[in-house]
């Protein structure tokens, strides 16, 4: 899915005059915008990190002053907002839920979700503040997996849950895999440091640790994220075939609130 060159948040009074002047004195610096501004803050990011961003490194980087950026947007903040929804704009999303393949949806659309993230870094570690909860694309890709947990059957509060706990899940692989879906991400490394560490335990008072030392270290980074997600919605799947919810709330008819 296209990002969206409008930005999620309205334009205050005087960075709008300051944007008129600009164009009408001609001073405006040629392809600045903020479209190039939110290109060039993703570039840094994926070369140097997340702490690596400012507004002086994207000046910088576009040939101009920092306080030019101020004329499209209002700051780190809110540039670091339309990165990530740059980001989720990449996302695939199905064009409807389908009753019979939910499983397989929601797989695909988290997995994509993930490897978007993935590809940039430790750029998901913005996401995981809550920054992305309300931005247009995000809020696209939670419509489009609760429309699919409901047409799987789940009820508006198991959705819910699931939502959130799938997105918590979701962001923590992005930050142990690399764009190839490999072991590799900005955690994976200290991660597998903490598993051979398990190697030297003694089996005797560690019998089940020793045991799957190196299990833990023979998974793959997508094979692991895979297991997991399997593993959530085969017990979702599970959940939606109950008559009953724990509520009591009947589900035979469908999803319902």
């Amino acid at each position: 899915m296209a990002h969206s060159e409008r930005s999620p948040w309205p334009v205050p009074r005087r960075r709008k005059r300051a944007a008129d002047r600009e164009r009408e004195g001609g001073r405006g610096r040629r392809g600045l915008s903020q479209d190039a501004i939110v290109g060039a803050a993703l570039e840094i990011v994926d070369a140097d990190g997340l702490d690596a961003l400012s507004m002086r490194r994207v000046a910088q980087r576009l040939g101009t002053g920092p306080a030019s950026l101020y004329v499209h947007l209002g700051g780190k903040e809110e540039l670091l907002a339309l990165v990530l929804d740059r980001v989720y704009g990449e996302v695939p999303l199905p064009e409807a839920p389908d009753p019979a393949d939910w499983r397989a949806q929601a797989e695909g659309l988290l997995t994509a979700e993930r490897d978007a993230l993935a590809a940039h870094g430790d750029l998901a570690r913005a996401a995981r503040t809550g920054a992305a909860l309300t931005l247009p694309n995000a809020l696209r890709g939670t419509e489009a997996l609760l429309a699919i947990l409901r047409a799987g059957g789940l009820s508006g509060q198991d959705a819910a849950h699931a939502v959130d706990m799938l997105g918590e899940y979701v962001l923590s692989a992005a930050l142990r895999t690399d764009p190839r879906g490999r072991p590799g991400g900005v955690y994976a490394e200290r991660l597998l440091d903490r598993y051979r560490a398990l190697r030297a335990l003694p089996a005797a008072e560690y019998p089940n640790l020793s045991a799957v030392a190196e299990p833990l270290l023979s998974t793959a980074g997508d094979e692991r994220f895979r297991f997991g997600l399997d593993v959530v919605l085969a017990g979702l799947a599970a959940r939606a075939r109950r008559p009953d919810g724990p509520d009591g709330q009947d589900r035979r008819s469908g999803p319902a609130d």
